[in-house]
């Protein structure tokens, strides 16, 4: 088995166990799901989510979209999603790495990514999501980043404090239980994340006119939509 391989195994893995201890609570990603979905276009028929968990943003898609696929590695995550979207018929839920499987050029009015594209290799990952979109199709990225200035540090100060008050007046309870913080805390050991001015590069090099934004709660968000060059 080589490097790349086993990484998917291991993020297959570690994500398989996550689901079997998640809740849908609030969380720093679905934080901002509304923030997201206002970039979702009006008019929009087809939409992909690369690694979609258990389907929480792919519902909100599908109340805007024609026609949903999901993709995650974890057939936990997509057992749960489906069972968990039986009232949404036009969502596809499929068990599949999107940096391999095979997808048509310009097939999407909107491609969506939350929380995964730290698990691939971004520049190849960003051109095969440049060909799969349709002209007048946005992107739309939100994701992790690496502390890489003051800036971040003074950043952190206040999220700190501003997490656990919503926290607590999301969910009642101070922080997650032990043993999905646990969960988590074996998954970080083989994470990484880049820093935004990393992110801003290779994005402005392969998607022209992107926003790159960063966010209170740790998180970048990428915007982009597709004109014809």
């Amino acid at each position: 088995m080589n490097q790349v391989s086993q990484s998917r195994e291991t993020v297959r893995a570690d994500f398989d166990r996550i689901a079997l201890l998640s809740d849908e609570g609030w969380n720093h990603n679905n934080h901002y799901h509304s923030y997201l979905m206002k970039r979702v276009p009006s008019n929009c028929r087809t939409a992909l989510e690369i690694g979609c968990g258990v389907g929480t943003f792919s519902r909100l898609m599908a109340e805007r979209s024609e026609q949903v696929l999901a993709l995650d590695l974890s057939p936990q995550m997509i057992r749960l999603a489906e069972e968990r979207s039986k009232q949404y018929p036009n969502i596809n839920f499929e068990v599949a790495d999107a940096l391999t499987r095979e997808f048509r050029d310009e097939e999407f009015d909107c491609i969506v990514s939350i929380a995964t594209l730290h698990h691939l290799p971004m520049e190849t990952m960003m051109r095969k999501i440049k060909r799969m979109l349709k002209v007048g199709g946005t992107f739309i990225g939100l994701d992790l980043f690496r502390v890489e200035a003051l800036s971040d540090v003074f950043t952190s100060v206040v999220a700190f404090p501003t997490n656990t008050a919503l926290r607590i007046i999301k969910t009642g309870k101070l922080r997650e239980p032990y043993e999905i913080r646990r969960a988590w805390a074996e998954h970080a050991k083989t994470d990484s994340y880049l820093t935004t001015t990393e992110v801003r590069e290779i994005s402005t090099n392969i998607l022209p006119g992107v926003e790159v934004k960063k966010h209170l709660f740790w998180r970048y968000s990428i915007i982009w939509n597709k004109v014809r060059d």
